[in-house]
């Protein structure tokens, strides 16, 4: 809870900022625009946010009993690996955000701006339910090699079989085949499915208060 209240406070504030900048009005933004906000805001958001991810990972693979409260960890780490260790695999985390963020945020915004343009469906809660929904399976279909690189590469033990990011994709595909890369996509789009959906049922309800 801790990783996903930085992690994605960061991202959405981020972006929105973003957009702010560079464009005046929501009818001027482009599919680029977004893009480039949301890859932006993905990498300084993940970056951000990554001992929290440390701390995640670190207490999920405790076992059955946690050994301390999350702060002791968190202390732990610092004291024995100092700032790095609370850094650790930030260029592989920050490269996953870049991908997902820059593919979920944009195709929520020009979904939800598609609907609402062509007059079948004003801004209302089902606009934003068909815009989650499409965000959410767009942002599985764009992380699931992204997740499945990341896992081999911080499973490697001894010898290193990947010599990179792009080094494990190639060979992953040349011996396994293009689909080995969506290995897990299922669970994953469940995962990723019904948070977006919740998120920005949410999240829209939530500005409107604001109005």
């Amino acid at each position: 809870m801790l990783r996903q209240a930085s992690y994605g406070t960061i991202k959405i504030g981020t972006y929105q900022s973003l957009k702010r900048l560079i464009v005046d009005r929501p009818e001027d933004e482009t599919l680029l625009t977004n893009v480039m906000c949301g890859v932006l805001s993905g990498v300084i958001s993940s970056s951000i946010a990554n001992p929290t991810d440390v701390l995640k990972i670190r207490m999920q693979a405790q076992g059955n009993v946690i050994q301390g409260s999350m702060m002791g960890n968190f202390m732990n780490i610092y004291q024995q690996e100092g700032t790095r260790g609370l850094w650790k695999g930030v260029s592989l985390t920050a490269q996953r955000a870049a991908i997902v963020v820059g593919v979920e945020l944009p195709v929520y915004d020009m979904t939800k701006k598609h609907l609402i343009l062509s007059g079948h469906m004003g801004d209302n809660v089902y606009t934003h339910f068909v815009s989650s929904f499409a965000c959410g399976l767009a942002g599985a279909l764009a992380s699931n090699p992204v997740d499945v690189v990341r896992t081999r590469l911080m499973n490697q033990r001894g010898a290193s079989l990947y010599q990179g990011t792009l080094d494990c994709i190639m060979q992953t595909w040349r011996s396994e085949g293009f689909m080995a890369l969506y290995k897990g996509f299922f669970p994953n789009w469940l995962r990723l499915g019904p948070w977006n959906i919740i998120f920005f049922l949410t999240y829209e309800q939530l500005k409107k208060l604001n109005v």
